[in-house]
């Protein structure tokens, strides 16, 4: 199923490959390169999933995904951090921030589509589950 996906990445190399294997699957990707960028563009649009750099000039993926969690039409859109800070307690920074989910950089082109594309059927929990 084609999706429309916002991609937030300052770097043109890295949005460039993301966006030729996304769109390789068929799906739309709107890029954005700055936060404040990202977060118009989600807000005008609302993108099936947003991808997120952590690493951004003036605004930091932390700041961008509250930003964009604070917006209501925004708050079921899954956000997955796409990042090269992979240190330990990044990954539960960028979940505390409003992330869904966290894909370390650099990316790899032959798992990349597959471990987004997780994120736009998260699992159902089963009756009598928490």
């Amino acid at each position: 199923m084609r999706r429309h996906l916002l991609l937030i990445e300052d770097n043109e190399q890295n949005r460039y490959l993301a966006t030729y294997l996304l769109a390789l699957r068929g799906h739309r990707i709107t890029p954005a390169i700055t936060g404040p960028e990202g977060i118009k563009l989600a807000r005008e649009e609302t993108p099936d999933l947003i991808l997120l750099d952590i690493q951004l000039p003036t605004m930091d993926g932390y700041s961008v995904a509250r930003a964009l969690r604070a917006i209501e039409s925004l708050r079921q859109v899954p956000i997955v951090a796409v990042t090269s800070y992979a240190m330990m307690g990044d990954r539960e920074k960028a979940l505390a921030s409003g992330c869904n989910g966290y894909i370390e950089k650099p990316i790899n082109p032959e798992s990349f589509v597959a471990e987004v594309e997780a994120f736009f059927n998260p699992p159902k929990k089963e009756k009598g589950t928490v």
